[in-house]
This record gives C-alpha cells, structure tokens and sequence, in this order.
C-alpha cells in the first residue's frame, strides 16, 4: 500500500477561523480519477459508502488523471490484453468492466473524454461528477466509444447538462485550461498512478495523506478519521429506496457495500423493489444494475 504525505496544492490558501468555518467541511479529499480505468470505476462503491456515513465531513473533488495519449496506434494484440484486465476487474471487484468495448468500439483519443469532463465541470462540480459517472456507465457497461462526440453530447444529455452549452464548452479554451491545472495538480502532488486519494484537512498546515491504489472501504476510513484526528460515527444509512431515488442507477456491488450486504441479499432486497415496480432489473456482462423507476 502506498499511504504517504503529500504537500497541499499550490496557491492552497488557509480560511480565517471564525463561525463561518464552522459551516465548512473540514476534510478535502482530491480523487484522481482516469475515466478509462477499471480501478477508478471500481472504487466507486466506496466513494458513495464514505460520502454518505461521513459526507459531512468532506468534500470531494475529482481530478483527471491518467496517460491521454491517442490509442489509435495500439495494435489488436495490446486491444486482447486491455480486454483481459477490464473482464478480470469487473469479476474481481463485482464492478462490470466489459473488456469487449476494445475489440468492438475501441476507444482512440482519451484527451477528447477528459476535456468532456472538464466541459461538463463548467456547468457545477455536481454536474461535472454526473456526467463523468454516465461516462463510465457508457464505457464499462455498453462498450461505447467515449471518445466520440456524439456519444459524449448524448451522456450530457442524459446527466441533465444544457447540452447546448456542453458543445460550446466541449471546444472552448475554458476545458483546455481546466484539463492542464489538473495535469499540473497531477504533478504536483507525485500522482503517478490511478486511482489516487489525497487527502487534506483545511484547517491544518500539514502535509496530505495520499493512498494509490484500491483497497478495502476501512483503509479509507482510517485515514478520515486519522485527518480529522477523531473518532465519529457512521451517519444513519437512508432506506434503500430513498438511496436508489437519489444515484438513479446502481450496481448490486455498490448497494451491498453501503448496506453491508452480501450480493444475494442485496439482490433479495432489490426483488422486492422490483415487485413493487420501483426499480428494474439491468443485467450486464458481469453482475447486475438497478435503475430506478421515476413515478
């Protein structure tokens, strides 16, 4: 495991105490994520189970990352190995990454995906956060090509963006811009892999602590709770059904890590919600989806 100190970011201004601070979470937490990455996609479940036991605590801040050379040069041979490790991800993290998407629909520019995803940050860090998970959700589960704009107008579209907007933004020196201060946040703090979590407690000096890597939901938990230099209880989990209302769709693997359930009982749970017809059913290569069904 890789879990040392990092310096703050550059230009990381300390707030002045007061009772405004009392308002703002303390912990800041930069997820350096590469929307190609079987890893990052796996971490998901985590994310979402950390957001919602210590989400007020923190704020999270994504950061592209990741090598956004053009894979067109790459010859069907490196295509069969990417195969290999997206369909071994998917059945050892219960995350379905469908390594065919590189025989079928081979992504060839993930600079186009990530200046997308700066694009869609331009409309709010919530839109920017839906729009890179819908991202993922057409790369991992349908095997489309994120790196074709049409493809990329169409998961704007479905994340609520101004999808107008999104084709001015998509050639605009603002993405550009935004891309290379994540690039330079990349170098700054020594990220050389993906996913990397750094992070910083605004009210101290200090160095970050950074984690490369994936690893069980506990280590991320040691770490806030090292970072806020106390010891807090879980917030109360929201029933399921309020959780699939509000993440819309999800893997049987997210909702039984939150839930901390096994996979046959969240899919149990899950059945019940489908006799009701608040959710359906969404099978995939490795796995199971639930989308839930707005009334």
């Amino acid at each position: 495991m890789s879990w040392k100190s990092t310096s703050s970011p550059s230009g990381k201004q300390n707030t002045a105490s007061g009772y405004f601070d009392l308002l703002k979470r303390p912990i800041e937490i930069y997820v350096f994520i590469d929307p190609l990455c079987p890893e990052c996609w796996s971490i998901e479940p985590f994310l979402k189970k950390l957001t919602i036991e210590y989400g007020r605590f923190f704020t999270i801040r994504p950061i592209i990352s990741g090598d956004l050379a053009s894979l067109q040069q790459f010859k069907s041979e490196k295509r069969e190995i990417l195969k290999k490790v997206w369909d071994k991800t998917g059945t050892r993290t219960g995350m379905c990454c469908d390594g065919d998407v590189w025989i079928e629909n081979p992504i060839s520019s993930p600079l186009v995906t990530a200046l997308a995803v700066k694009a869609a940050e331009l409309q709010g860090k919530k839109a920017g956060m839906r729009f890179l998970r819908k991202v993922q959700e057409y790369v991992f589960l349908d095997r489309k090509d994120i790196s074709d704009e049409d493809v990329l107008i169409e998961c704007a579209g479905k994340s609520r963006l101004d999808v107008s907007e999104f084709k001015k933004d998509l050639h605009a020196d603002a993405a550009h811009r935004a891309l290379r201060c994540d690039l330079k946040l990349t170098k700054e703090m020594d990220v050389d892999s993906t996913p990397t979590m750094v992070v910083f407690n605004e009210s101290e000096e200090d160095a970050g602590l950074k984690i490369t890597g994936l690893y069980s939901y506990d280590v991320y938990v040691k770490v806030l709770k090292e970072m806020l230099q106390k010891d807090p209880k879980p917030a109360v989990k929201p029933e399921l059904e309020d959780f699939l209302h509000h993440y819309r769709f999800v893997a049987n693997k997210e909702i039984s890590v939150v839930y901390d359930w096994t996979e046959q009982q969240t899919k149990k749970e899950l059945k019940k919600l489908v006799l009701r017809q608040k959710v359906r059913e969404v099978p995939v290569k490795y796995g199971t989806f639930w989308q839930y069904i707005s009334s």
